[in-house]
């Protein structure tokens, strides 16, 4: 059981993120709406759909600076401990450097498992209905792309012509197995093409050997050239956006993607991230602390946001720079994971030492 004084030092951590989760979530909305209105600005629609949308795609946002905000909440904590005197009285109390560094690793922790747990699925599915919405007023609300147990499935269309594209494999630059249906405008079905390899580097895809069937007369050519919307690139695109898809819904995707042969290594890296989320929200608390009880403590609050702003940025890039040597598959998954939270442990451990023989 937490004893008073632990209580006090848990509440005022989680007064300071709530409140600073508050204020980011404030600026968030507000630097969004601004590109919501100029985005609906030449269509006619509702005057609050922008706001709607805005409210809408913020929590996702909130959840992906989780971390900053960690850090200057504990900043922010011993900052008033500091000022208050406060810290020396805990002391009084029995409660060292050390447990009150655990203490805030432990609420750090608790708290990060319920932004995984319950944040991120509610925010996700707010971000899915946003997208969802959005894209039915952009211009390429008509090109879908879905993933399923049965294979890849394309929607296209160009001069009022339909293609509904199936393909049971992915690899590379090719689609395999491949069915292609065309339908008129009224959605009737002009003709059948198969083929067993489709070129896709470009959208002026290369069907090898395609069987057309049109008007139940079969044809059998070498290769022909097929225009569409979509290329290598487009079809990676439309599925890189997983952060509209709760925990349940990456998984299922992962395995349908490994089904179809298609790579899942950027859902690997996003559930693996989400996994160790409150671990890397722990550290960021003890980083913060041990920083803290280093740093002159007569130094302006503006110092010690500013060195707030700065450890964030560097980890910002270190966890950005190893997520992407594993996305190109540079280094293993497991390492671009790992790796940086191994050097801010370490960090961390060094600094505890120091803090212990305060």
């Amino acid at each position: 059981m937490f004893k008073i004084y632990q209580k006090y030092l848990v509440k005022s951590f989680i007064n300071k993120f709530l409140t600073l989760s508050l204020i980011f979530i404030s600026l968030v909305i507000i630097l969004s709406v601004l590109e919501e209105i100029s985005f609906f600005k030449n269509i006619n629609t509702n005057f609050l759909l922008p706001y709607f949308l805005t409210i809408l795609g913020s929590p996702i946002t909130l959840f992906e600076i989780f971390p900053f905000i960690f850090l200057l909440s504990t900043q922010f904590l011993f900052y008033d401990l500091f000022k208050k005197e406060e810290l020396n009285l805990l002391k009084s109390n029995g409660l060292s450097n050390l447990k009150v560094i655990k203490t805030l690793f432990l609420t750090s922790f608790l708290i990060g498992i319920f932004t995984v747990l319950f944040f991120y699925n509610i925010a996700s599915k707010l971000k899915f209905i946003y997208t969802d919405i959005k894209n039915n007023f952009s211009n390429d609300n008509k090109y879908l792309a879905v993933v399923t147990d049965s294979g890849l499935w394309l929607k296209d269309e160009i001069n009022k012509t339909t293609f509904i594209v199936k393909a049971k494999n992915i690899d590379d630059r090719y689609l395999l197995n491949v069915i292609i249906n065309e339908f008129d405008k009224d959605f009737v079905l002009q003709r059948t093409i198969q083929s067993n390899k489709i070129d896709i580097k470009k959208k002026l895809w290369i069907i090898q050997n395609p069987i057309i069937d049109q008007k139940n007369i079969s044809n059998i050519y070498d290769e022909i050239i097929y225009e569409t919307n979509f290329d290598k690139d487009k079809i990676n695109s439309l599925f890189s956006n997983i952060s509209t898809l709760n925990i349940f819904e990456l998984l299922n995707l992962k395995n349908d993607f490994e089904k179809l042969g298609y790579s899942s290594d950027e859902i690997k890296i996003h559930l693996m991230k989400l996994a160790s989320t409150p671990f890397l929200y722990g550290l960021l608390t003890i980083l913060s602390a041990v920083i803290m009880f280093n740093f002159r403590k007569d130094k302006s609050l503006f110092s010690h946001i500013l060195l707030g702003i700065l450890m964030s940025v560097i980890i910002y890039y270190i966890n950005f720079l190893f997520s992407s040597l594993g996305n190109n598959g540079k280094i293993p998954i497991l390492m671009s994971i790992f790796l940086p939270l191994l050097f801010i442990s370490i960090f961390a451990i060094i600094g505890l030492i120091r803090v212990n023989e305060k």
